[in-house]
């Protein structure tokens, strides 16, 4: 019978790997509680110190883009205002010729 495959949150991740490396719980103990191959485990303690530097930066780019992708939208929103007002016009004007105004 297969095994139920459990997949872990990046906070589950986080949190078993703690354990380890702050409570200093044996990695097979850790693996035989949550059902891990020590080599799973492993690659995750190795993804962890790699992409551990990303969680001290400070990323202002998703707010420098956003506020660029607002003032383009903002920009595209005036234009077709503009192109609706300038219709708007033409409809009446034309209407008036026709006499249906």
């Amino acid at each position: 019978m297969r095994k139920k495959r459990h997949n872990y949150t990046p906070e589950e991740k986080v949190a078993i790997l703690k354990r380890h490396l702050v409570e200093q719980v044996p990695i097979s103990d850790l693996c035989d509680k949550y059902q891990l191959q020590p080599t799973v485990f492993y690659h995750w303690q190795k993804q962890f110190f790699e992409n551990g530097a990303a969680a001290f930066m400070q990323d202002k780019s998703p707010k420098r883009q956003e506020a660029q992708r607002i003032e383009q939208l903002e920009k595209k929103l005036q234009k077709k205002h503009e192109v609706l007002s300038e219709l708007m016009e033409e409809h009446v004007k034309l209407k008036k010729e026709l006499g249906e105004l």
